[in-house]
C-alpha cells in the first residue's frame, strides 16, 4: 500500500495554491502525499468517499482561550476542535511569561489540537477576567516576555495586550508600548485588542506592519466606524501599512452592524478568529465554522472565508510554511466540511439576531494524517 489514507471526490480548496477543483488526496505517513484527479482506491489502507463535500486545510484559529483549569476563560480545546475542523488553534494571551511553563506542559503538549500561544504582556495574564490585567504597569515585564518568546518558539507566536479601559485603566497606550518592546525584542508580532475607552487612533498609530488587531469588528465605542457610519482614516492607513485585522468575535467583541457597514465600504478583516472561551462557546460563537458562517451571510464566498482561516491565518502567526496548506509533503491537517442550504439564525456578541440561507458544516478533522 502506497497511502494510509484517501480522500475520494472531493472539492479541493487550498488558496496557498489557488486550487478549487474535485481531486483525490492521499495522505502517507502524517504528511500530504499526492494531490491528483484519480487515485486508484487499491493504492490506500483507508478510502473515505467524498463527493459533494469539500476538503481544505485544517482550520486555524489565531485567538482562543483554551487555559482549562487555570484561568475563567479556558475552555478544553479538543472538546470543541477535533470535531470541527480546527486543527490548530492560538491561545490569545491567557498565560503569562510567569504562567507560561504550566500552559507549555499541561496545555498544549498533550492535546491532540495543535496549540500555540501569544504570551500577555502582563504577568498575571488573563487568570481572571473580571478585573483588568494591567490598571499597574508594575505588572508589565517586556524583557520576561521576550525571553519566554525566544526560549519557546516552537509554540510561541508573540505578545498579547488588551487596550480597553476596563483593561489598562488610567494607563493609555502605555501597555501597547510595551507590549511592541518584548515583540521587538524576540521578533515577533503584537496581537491588540481593542475596546472602549482608549481611542482607536492612538493605537493604530503605534501598530507596525504584521502586528494583529483583534475585535476589529466590536461595537462597544472606539471602533473603526465613525459616527457619520464610515470607516475611519487610521484604520485604512494601518491596513495600507500592513497591519493585519482580525474578527475576534467573543462574547462582546462583533457587532453585526459594524461588520456590515465596514464591509460595503470594502473594508474587510484579513483573518476570521473565534475569541472562544467559556462565555461564548455554548452561544453565540459555538466554533470557527459557524464563525466563518456569519461572515459568509455578510457577503464573503466560502473560498473568501477558507483563506481567512486558512492560509491568512497562517500568515498572521508566521507559519505558512508549516501549516495552512495542502502542498505535497506539508503536515496533513484537513478539514473535510460541506456547505448546507437552509435558513439558519446566527446572532452576534450583541444578541443581534439574522439569518443566513448557508451553514458550514463540518464532517472529518484530520490532524497530523490521524482522523480525529
Amino acid at each position: 500500500m502506497n497511502y494510509d489514507i484517501l480522500l475520494k471526490g472531493g472539492t479541493v480548496i487550498d488558496p496557498a495554491q489557488g486550487l478549487n477543483k474535485i481531486s483525490d488526496i492521499a495522505i502517507s505517513n502524517g504528511l500530504i502525499a499526492a494531490i491528483e484527479d484519480d487515485i486508484s482506491k487499491n493504492l490506500a489502507k483507508q478510502t473515505i468517499p467524498i463527493k459533494h463535500k469539500y476538503v481544505t486545510p485544517g482550520l486555524i484559529d489565531i485567538h482562543t482561550h483554551v487555559y482549562y483549569g487555570v484561568t475563567t476563560w479556558g475552555i478544553r480545546a479538543d472538546d470543541v476542535c477535533t470535531n470541527t475542523g480546527t486543527t490548530t488553534v492560538v491561545d490569545a494571551g491567557s498565560a503569562s511569561w510567569a504562567s507560561f511553563p504550566g500552559f507549555k506542559e499541561f496545555i498544549s503538549e498533550p492535546a491532540q489540537t495543535n496549540i500555540l500561544n501569544y504570551i500577555h504582556i502582563s504577568g498575571i495574564g488573563l487568570i481572571y477576567g473580571p478585573v483588568g490585567e494591567i490598571h499597574d504597569l508594575a505588572y508589565a515585564d517586556p524583557d520576561r516576555v521576550a525571553d519566554t518568546l525566544i526560549e519557546n518558539r516552537e509554540i510561541t507566536v508573540g505578545v498579547k495586550v488588551r487596550q480597553g479601559k476596563m483593561q489598562v485603566g488610567d494607563n493609555g497606550v502605555e501597555p501597547l508600548k510595551l507590549a511592541i518592546r518584548a515583540a521587538e525584542q524576540a521578533d515577533t508580532p503584537v496581537m491588540c485588542h481593542i475596546g472602549q475607552g482608549v481611542p482607536l487612533p492612538d493605537v493604530l498609530e503605534l501598530m507596525r506592519p504584521g502586528d494583529v488587531i483583534t475585535h476589529c469588528f466590536q461595537g462597544n465605542g472606539d471602533n473603526i466606524i465613525d459616527e457619520k457610519g464610515n470607516v475611519i482614516p487610521e484604520a485604512w492607513k494601518a491596513r495600507n501599512a500592513g497591519v493585519i485585522f482580525d474578527v475576534g468575535h467573543g462574547g462582546g467583541s462583533f457587532r453585526y452592524e459594524i461588520a456590515q457597514r465596514a464591509m460595503e465600504q470594502g473594508f474587510i478583516s484579513d483573518v476570521i478568529s473565534t475569541d472562544l472561551h467559556t462565555g461564548n462557546i455554548d452561544g453565540p460563537v459555538y466554533d470557527l465554522p459557524t464563525t466563518l458562517s456569519k461572515l459568509m451571510h455578510l457577503g464573503l464566498t466560502f473560498q473568501e472565508v477558507i483563506e481567512k482561516a486558512t492560509y491568512n491565518a497562517a500568515k498572521a502567526i508566521k507559519r505558512e510554511n508549516v501549516m495552512g496548506n495542502l502542498r505535497i509533503g506539508s503536515i496533513a491537517d484537513v478539514a473535510i466540511l460541506d456547505v448546507v442550504d437552509g435558513e439558519y439564525e446566527f446572532f452576534d456578541a450583541h444578541d443581534t439576531k439574522f439569518i443566513g440561507s448557508q451553514k458550514i458544516e463540518p464532517v472529518l478533522t484530520i490532524r497530523e494524517g490521524v482522523i480525529l
